[in-house]
Protein backbone atom coordinates (compact mmCIF):
# COMPACT_ATOMS: atom_id res chain seq x y z
CA UNK A 1 0.00 0.00 0.00
CA UNK A 2 1.66 3.38 -0.66
CA UNK A 3 1.28 6.37 0.95
CA UNK A 4 -2.18 7.33 1.77
CA UNK A 5 -3.96 10.41 0.34
CA UNK A 6 -4.17 11.63 4.53
CA UNK A 7 -0.13 11.41 4.72
CA UNK A 8 0.93 13.42 1.35
CA UNK A 9 0.49 16.57 2.95
CA UNK A 10 2.21 15.47 6.09
CA UNK A 11 5.28 14.31 3.68
CA UNK A 12 5.17 17.74 1.90
CA UNK A 13 5.56 19.10 5.15
CA UNK A 14 8.34 17.03 5.80
CA UNK A 15 10.38 17.71 2.65
CA UNK A 16 9.82 21.34 3.04
CA UNK A 17 10.79 22.12 6.42
CA UNK A 18 13.83 23.36 6.77
CA UNK A 19 14.38 24.02 10.98
CA UNK A 20 14.38 21.02 12.99
CA UNK A 21 11.11 22.53 14.67
CA UNK A 22 9.57 21.74 11.67
CA UNK A 23 10.66 17.48 12.23
CA UNK A 24 9.02 17.88 15.46
CA UNK A 25 6.01 19.28 14.11
CA UNK A 26 5.55 16.53 11.26
CA UNK A 27 6.20 13.99 13.62
CA UNK A 28 3.47 14.53 15.89
CA UNK A 29 1.26 15.27 13.01
CA UNK A 30 2.29 11.61 11.83
CA UNK A 31 1.27 9.98 15.42
CA UNK A 32 -2.26 11.19 14.84
CA UNK A 33 -2.58 10.30 11.15
CA UNK A 34 -1.42 6.71 11.90
CA UNK A 35 -3.58 7.07 15.35
CA UNK A 36 -0.78 5.62 17.28
CA UNK A 37 0.98 7.00 21.08
CA UNK A 38 4.18 7.94 19.31
CA UNK A 39 6.68 8.80 16.32
CA UNK A 40 10.13 8.94 17.85
CA UNK A 41 13.35 9.43 15.01
CA UNK A 42 16.42 8.56 16.97
CA UNK A 43 20.13 9.42 15.68
CA UNK A 44 23.59 8.37 17.15
CA UNK A 45 26.38 9.20 15.27
CA UNK A 46 29.80 7.50 15.33
CA UNK A 47 31.07 9.29 18.46
CA UNK A 48 28.06 8.22 20.41
CA UNK A 49 26.32 11.49 20.27
CA UNK A 50 22.40 11.30 20.09
CA UNK A 51 19.12 13.68 19.17
CA UNK A 52 16.21 13.27 17.70
CA UNK A 53 12.60 14.12 17.76
CA UNK A 54 9.73 12.51 18.28
CA UNK A 55 6.18 12.30 20.50
CA UNK A 56 8.24 10.92 23.97
CA UNK A 57 7.22 12.54 26.79
CA UNK A 58 10.84 15.01 27.30
CA UNK A 59 10.82 12.95 30.66
CA UNK A 60 12.12 10.17 29.29
CA UNK A 61 13.89 11.73 26.60
CA UNK A 62 15.76 13.55 29.70
CA UNK A 63 15.85 9.90 31.52
CA UNK A 64 17.24 7.63 28.63
CA UNK A 65 20.44 10.22 28.47
CA UNK A 66 21.15 10.34 32.28
CA UNK A 67 20.98 6.41 32.32
CA UNK A 68 22.75 5.64 29.70
CA UNK A 69 20.24 3.52 28.27
CA UNK A 70 21.64 3.51 24.75
CA UNK A 71 24.03 0.88 26.49
CA UNK A 72 21.25 -1.34 26.88
CA UNK A 73 18.37 -0.77 24.75
CA UNK A 74 17.21 -3.74 23.01
CA UNK A 75 16.01 -2.18 20.35
CA UNK A 76 19.30 -0.34 19.70
CA UNK A 77 21.01 -3.65 20.13
CA UNK A 78 18.48 -5.41 18.07
CA UNK A 79 18.66 -2.84 15.15
CA UNK A 80 22.56 -2.33 15.08
CA UNK A 81 23.19 -5.07 12.89
CA UNK A 82 19.80 -5.12 10.69
CA UNK A 83 18.85 -3.70 7.38
CA UNK A 84 15.08 -4.50 7.42
CA UNK A 85 12.37 -2.86 10.01
CA UNK A 86 12.46 -4.89 13.38
CA UNK A 87 9.25 -5.87 15.57
CA UNK A 88 10.03 -5.34 19.19
CA UNK A 89 8.41 -8.73 19.99
CA UNK A 90 11.17 -10.61 17.64
CA UNK A 91 13.94 -8.70 20.20
CA UNK A 92 15.48 -10.54 23.19
CA UNK A 93 13.95 -8.86 26.43
CA UNK A 94 14.61 -11.32 28.79
CA UNK A 95 17.75 -10.26 30.61
CA UNK A 96 17.33 -8.60 33.66
CA UNK A 97 18.60 -4.87 32.39
CA UNK A 98 16.41 -5.42 29.40
CA UNK A 99 13.24 -5.85 32.01
CA UNK A 100 14.21 -2.87 34.05
CA UNK A 101 14.42 -0.69 31.17
CA UNK A 102 11.03 -1.71 29.98
CA UNK A 103 9.82 -1.24 32.66
CA UNK A 104 11.04 2.14 33.45
CA UNK A 105 9.91 3.25 29.47
CA UNK A 106 6.40 1.83 30.50
CA UNK A 107 6.24 4.15 33.66
CA UNK A 108 6.47 7.11 31.02
CA UNK A 109 4.22 6.48 28.91
CA UNK A 110 6.28 4.05 25.79
CA UNK A 111 3.58 1.91 24.75
CA UNK A 112 4.04 -1.91 24.44
CA UNK A 113 4.61 -2.62 21.16
CA UNK A 114 6.97 -0.88 18.47
CA UNK A 115 8.42 -1.03 14.88
CA UNK A 116 11.73 0.25 14.49
CA UNK A 117 13.40 1.13 11.23
CA UNK A 118 17.23 0.82 11.01
CA UNK A 119 18.93 3.96 8.79
CA UNK A 120 22.35 4.01 8.20
CA UNK A 121 24.12 6.83 6.80
CA UNK A 122 27.65 8.65 5.86
CA UNK A 123 30.39 8.63 8.23
CA UNK A 124 28.80 6.19 11.06
CA UNK A 125 25.32 7.88 10.97
CA UNK A 126 22.73 5.54 12.64
CA UNK A 127 19.14 6.12 13.22
CA UNK A 128 16.41 4.51 14.08
CA UNK A 129 12.73 5.46 13.15
CA UNK A 130 10.01 4.08 14.94
CA UNK A 131 6.32 3.67 15.44
CA UNK A 132 5.36 3.00 18.98
CA UNK A 133 1.38 2.11 20.89
CA UNK A 134 0.21 0.11 23.17
CA UNK A 135 -2.09 -2.47 21.91
CA UNK A 136 -2.48 -6.73 21.38
CA UNK A 137 -0.30 -8.61 19.23
CA UNK A 138 -3.27 -8.85 16.48
CA UNK A 139 -3.43 -5.65 16.46
CA UNK A 140 -0.42 -4.34 15.59
CA UNK A 141 0.32 -6.57 13.46
CA UNK A 142 -2.82 -5.40 11.54
CA UNK A 143 -1.21 -1.83 11.73
CA UNK A 144 2.14 -2.73 10.72
CA UNK A 145 1.08 -4.86 7.56
CA UNK A 146 -1.08 -1.99 6.56
CA UNK A 147 1.68 1.22 7.53
CA UNK A 148 4.57 -0.61 7.11
CA UNK A 149 5.43 0.35 3.99
CA UNK A 150 4.71 4.24 4.72
CA UNK A 151 6.59 3.96 8.06
CA UNK A 152 9.93 2.80 5.66
CA UNK A 153 8.96 6.15 3.61
CA UNK A 154 9.18 8.44 6.38
CA UNK A 155 12.13 7.15 7.62
CA UNK A 156 13.92 7.62 4.64
CA UNK A 157 12.75 11.13 4.45
CA UNK A 158 13.21 11.64 8.18
CA UNK A 159 16.94 11.05 7.31
CA UNK A 160 17.17 12.79 4.55
CA UNK A 161 15.65 16.17 6.18
CA UNK A 162 18.42 15.32 9.34
CA UNK A 163 20.99 14.97 7.07
CA UNK A 164 20.40 18.49 5.08
CA UNK A 165 20.66 19.75 8.80
CA UNK A 166 23.92 18.76 8.98
CA UNK A 167 25.64 19.85 6.38
CA UNK A 168 29.01 18.30 7.48
CA UNK A 169 27.97 14.86 7.71
CA UNK A 170 25.42 15.07 4.22
CA UNK A 171 26.73 12.54 1.24
CA UNK A 172 27.72 14.16 -1.92
CA UNK A 173 25.10 12.65 -3.61
CA UNK A 174 22.33 13.91 -1.20
CA UNK A 175 20.75 16.21 -3.26
CA UNK A 176 21.16 14.27 -6.68
CA UNK A 177 18.25 12.50 -6.77
CA UNK A 178 14.75 13.73 -6.92
CA UNK A 179 11.86 13.01 -4.57
CA UNK A 180 10.36 10.76 -6.94
CA UNK A 181 13.66 8.94 -8.60
CA UNK A 182 14.09 8.55 -4.37
CA UNK A 183 10.55 6.83 -3.96
CA UNK A 184 10.83 4.65 -6.84
CA UNK A 185 14.45 3.67 -6.16
CA UNK A 186 13.22 2.78 -2.84
CA UNK A 187 10.14 0.79 -3.82
CA UNK A 188 12.68 -1.10 -6.31
CA UNK A 189 14.77 -2.23 -3.71
CA UNK A 190 12.12 -3.16 -1.51
CA UNK A 191 11.59 -6.27 -4.10
CA UNK A 192 8.80 -4.67 -5.92
CA UNK A 193 8.99 -4.89 -9.90
CA UNK A 194 8.15 -2.54 -11.72
CA UNK A 195 4.43 -2.52 -12.52
CA UNK A 196 3.98 -3.09 -8.52
CA UNK A 197 6.17 -0.03 -8.09
CA UNK A 198 4.39 2.18 -10.63
CA UNK A 199 1.16 1.22 -8.92
CA UNK A 200 2.06 2.06 -5.81
CA UNK A 201 3.41 5.47 -6.86
CA UNK A 202 -0.16 6.00 -9.10
CA UNK A 203 1.74 6.89 -12.31
CA UNK A 204 2.81 4.72 -15.60
CA UNK A 205 5.32 2.12 -16.47
CA UNK A 206 6.92 4.56 -18.58
CA UNK A 207 6.86 7.14 -15.88
CA UNK A 208 8.39 4.69 -13.51
CA UNK A 209 10.64 3.86 -16.27
CA UNK A 210 12.21 8.05 -16.87
CA UNK A 211 12.68 8.01 -12.96
CA UNK A 212 14.37 4.76 -12.86
CA UNK A 213 16.90 5.70 -15.92
CA UNK A 214 17.22 9.28 -14.54
CA UNK A 215 18.55 8.20 -11.26
CA UNK A 216 20.86 5.61 -12.43
CA UNK A 217 22.71 8.25 -14.78
CA UNK A 218 22.57 10.52 -11.75
CA UNK A 219 24.33 7.71 -9.95
CA UNK A 220 27.18 6.69 -12.10
CA UNK A 221 25.55 3.20 -12.61
CA UNK A 222 25.64 0.44 -14.78
CA UNK A 223 21.99 -1.10 -14.61
CA UNK A 224 19.36 -0.84 -12.06
CA UNK A 225 20.50 -3.28 -9.62
CA UNK A 226 23.83 -1.36 -10.10
CA UNK A 227 22.34 1.84 -8.58
CA UNK A 228 20.31 0.22 -5.75
CA UNK A 229 23.51 -0.58 -4.59
CA UNK A 230 25.20 3.18 -5.15
CA UNK A 231 21.87 4.83 -3.75
CA UNK A 232 21.63 2.30 -0.64
CA UNK A 233 25.48 2.89 -0.15
CA UNK A 234 25.14 6.92 -0.42
CA UNK A 235 22.41 6.39 2.28
CA UNK A 236 20.01 7.75 -0.49
CA UNK A 237 17.36 4.93 0.01
CA UNK A 238 16.54 2.83 2.71
CA UNK A 239 15.16 -0.81 2.98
Amino acid sequence: MGTTQKLVPILDALIDTNKLEGMQAVSEELRDAFGIDHIIYHWVDSSGDQYGCGTYPLEWADRYVERNYLRIDPVVAGCFQKFHPVDWKRLDWSGKAAKAFLADAASYGVGNQGYTIPIRGPNGQFALFTANHTCNDECWEEFTEENGRDLILFAHYFNRKALEFEAGRQPELARALSPREVDAMTLLAQGLNRAQAANNLSISEHTLRVYIESARFKLGAMNTTHAIARAMSCGLIVV
